[in-house]
């Protein structure tokens, strides 16, 4: 996800040695913005006991992670027609604009060196014809952007992502490992996943545990998998069930594509014989 990236980006730069603060944006109130932020000096308020530094000065000479920065402010009121009131959008500007910042309750001005990474799963340009989103923040933080694709676009990385969680889950529970078979990772890999990994990873997890088996197939994984949680994204629509016949002939049919007809790598993906997938191509039709 989102935050895997911001700690790649940061472990592979020149500010390794120093800190990486995370910060989700959408989780903080206007009223706590400015002190969790650019911290705040002892007596600021009612509560200060001691000086304390915000998030910027943390983060000094190393990196800061700004996810979900389209929520800023979504709490802001109407002043005028076409015009809003957005504090924290301002702010935050300021700082990022000049690398200043002064504590709350403070008079002396503070200056931070940060790289800042910023995250949203919002259209900020659709924010900002709706003055939602200041269009000078956004041409500050826009400098280069990176997509992460969702988990639907990169189906490859399923398999590697269900051995991973399933190996961490059982060594975490003290459990053993169960086998997944190859009809499960079909049905893994076709599913529209609007959750995404943590999707994902909860599925695996989840019927790891309540199966209790030492093998799993795809019925095992469709009794946990609840289509009616998985809300459309971007125009897609809810995934009805299919049949196991179905998930099969999907399954084979993509690793058919994807290795161009290659008989040896499609068995071996799917974890089958060749005997065994000549006899499935024949069953369902399919020409290599």
């Amino acid at each position: 996800g989102k935050e895997l990236v911001a700690q790649a980006i940061h472990r592979n730069s020149q500010r390794r040695a120093e800190a990486l603060v995370m910060v989700n944006l959408g989780g903080i109130s206007q009223s706590l913005f400015e002190s969790e932020m650019f911290g705040h000096v002892k007596g600021a308020y009612t509560g200060a006991t001691a000086d304390r530094k915000g998030r910027f000065e943390l983060a000094d000479k190393g990196s800061i992670f700004l996810d979900e920065i389209g929520d800023l402010d979504l709490s802001c009121q109407v002043k005028l027609v076409g015009e809003l009131s957005m504090p924290m959008q301002t702010r935050l500007l300021r700082v990022l604009q000049d690398g200043e910042f002064v504590r709350v309750g403070g008079t002396k001005t503070c200056r931070t060196d940060v790289r800042v990474i910023a995250a949203t799963n919002a259209d900020l340009w659709a924010k900002v014809r709706e003055h939602t989103f200041r269009e000078d923040l956004l041409y500050r933080i826009n400098l280069i952007t990176l997509r992460l694709p969702p988990l639907r676009e990169r189906r490859d990385d399923i398999p590697l992502l269900v051995k991973h969680f399933s190996e961490n889950f059982t060594r975490q529970e003290g459990i053993r490992m169960p086998e997944i078979t190859a009809d499960a990772m079909g049905f893994l890999s076709r599913l529209p996943y609007p959750g995404n990994i943590r999707e994902l990873k909860n599925l695996v997890e989840r019927t790891i545990l309540v199966s209790g088996s030492t093998r799993l197939d795809a019925c095992d994984f469709s009794r946990q998998y609840n289509p009616g949680n998985a809300t459309a994204m971007a125009g897609m629509q809810t995934m009805q069930p299919a049949s196991l016949e179905d998930m099969e002939r999907e399954a084979i049919a993509d690793a058919l594509r994807r290795f161009r007809g290659n008989i040896s790598k499609v068995a071996a993906e799917l974890g089958v014989t060749r005997q065994t997938l000549y006899r499935k191509l024949e069953k369902y039709g399919i020409d290599r």
